[in-house]
Parts: C-alpha cells; structure tokens; sequence
C-alpha cells in the first residue's frame, strides 16, 4: 500500500536486524529524496553494512519497513528492487574482468528485460533499447574512451566508476554506493567526488564511505551509527560541530577536522 505523505523516493522506518541475541542495528531511519546525497558514517562495526544490506534486499529484516516511492516493498528480494530501480555498488568491485566496458554495462541492461530468448534472433536488434542505455551509462561515468578495453585491465578508480555505470545502465533511480572510494589514491578519488556530484543531480544516493575529506564535501545529509543506533543525523555542518559524533571517534570532546 502505497502512502501518499511520502515525498522520499526511499524511506526506511525503524529498521532493525537481529543476528540471534545481537542486535546489528536497531530502529533505523533514513530518507532518500532525487537530488540530494545521504551519507553513512559510523565507525567499524556500527552497522552501516547491515542497513545498506536491508535497503538493497541482501538482507531480510527483523523489523521496520522500506518504502520505495511511498509503496512498501519490504519483502521484495533483492533482484525485485532491481527491477523497480534500486541499484547498488558493493565494497569489492563487482564486474566481469574478461567482458569489455560495453559488454558488462549491456548485460547490466539488459538484467532489467523480461523477455524469452531467441536463439536465432539478432542481438543487434532485439537489444538496441538496452546497447543505447549501456552507452549512456558508459558516458555518464566519464568512461567513453574505455568502451572497447576489457574490464580487467582497467585501473582500481575505472573499475568502481565501471561498477557505477552498471547499476546506471539498470536505469537506477536510488543509487546505494557502498565504499566507491576504498584503495583510491587522491586523484581517482577526486573523480569519483566529481561524479557523486553530478549524479546526486537525477538520483537519490545512499553513500556509506570512510573518505571523510569526500564525505563532508559531496554530502547533504549525514547520518553516523555507533553500534547498530544512529547517533545523529544532519547537515554536515551539525555533524561536524556535534559534541556526540566527536566522542564517538576521538574518544573525547574536541576539534573534529574533515
């Protein structure tokens, strides 16, 4: 049932994930609108994982609920939130090494197709709807003058910007990015930053990151967890200045740079 008040693409509501007696988190709430970009901090072990996970269907929850576009789809598996355009990116980079560029963005297109196969039919034109959205994809993430270079070959920040562009190519309209920045040096990262930007401008975007230099200057709300709980949630500025967000990583009160 869908609810008309919702303005959030992605709502979750007091999500909670229980592994026998331990609670991974507990009464989360998060809001994902178009246009702006949601981080999610919290240091190792605070839960980020555990609630990405229950956002992109790779984890039932205990408790709560999800709402996409204001219709609850807390059951729906994750290749069902796939399908209605809920993408995400993962902490190990998630391509096919032997395809080229346009060969894993097209398979990733074409993932959203139901349709039988055609032994003898042409790919040429029973998929031109899903090549053209893959070349789509493909130039949104700066990726062009890759197209034609196997994935393997490609470099860390390509590969994660080839991961994103695959979800793209699913016709996503809630990106959940976990970690697009891990092993990156200062200037794939700093492409990676440009290309949040432009795309937080069509999507809503759930980035869960450990770069805090990235996080405070991408992000428009941030939300950090410290043992399966949210601590607080806020613009960056309130983040930065919360007495309880710089106990929670420096172990005291004090100056908390980015």
């Amino acid at each position: 049932m869908s609810d008309p008040q919702c303005k959030a693409l992605l709502t979750a509501v007091n999500l909670t994930k229980r592994f026998g007696g331990l609670a991974a988190n507990q009464g989360v709430n998060l809001s994902l609108e178009r246009g702006k970009l949601h981080a999610l901090l919290g240091p190792n072990g605070a839960g980020k994982s555990t609630c990405i996970n229950m956002l992109s269907g790779d984890l039932p929850l205990s408790e709560g609920r999800i709402l996409y576009e204001g219709h609850d789809i807390s059951r729906l598996t994750a290749h069902q939130r796939s399908r209605i355009g809920i993408g995400r990116s993962y902490q190990r980079t998630n391509i096919f090494p032997q395809f080229t560029v346009f060969e894993n963005c097209r398979l990733a297109a074409q993932s959203r197709q139901q349709r039988a196969w055609k032994i003898f039919s042409s790919a040429a034109v029973d998929f031109a709807p899903e090549k053209e959205r893959a070349m789509a994809a493909i130039e949104e993430t700066g990726l062009r003058d890759r197209c034609s270079r196997q994935a393997g070959t490609l470099s860390h920040g390509e590969q994660r910007q080839l991961e994103i562009a695959m979800v793209l190519a699913t016709q996503a309209q809630v990106l959940l990015l976990d970690e697009p920045l891990a092993g990156m040096g200062s200037e794939e990262s700093a492409k990676m930053v440009e290309l949040l930007r432009r795309l937080r401008a069509s999507h809503a975007i759930l980035l869960v990151e450990h770069d805090m230099d990235a996080v405070f200057s991408v992000a428009d709300t941030i939300t950090v967890m410290v043992n399966g709980v949210v601590l607080e949630s806020g613009s960056p500025l309130q983040i930065r200045a919360s007495a309880d967000v710089q106990r929670a990583y420096l172990g005291h009160e004090g100056s908390f740079h980015v």
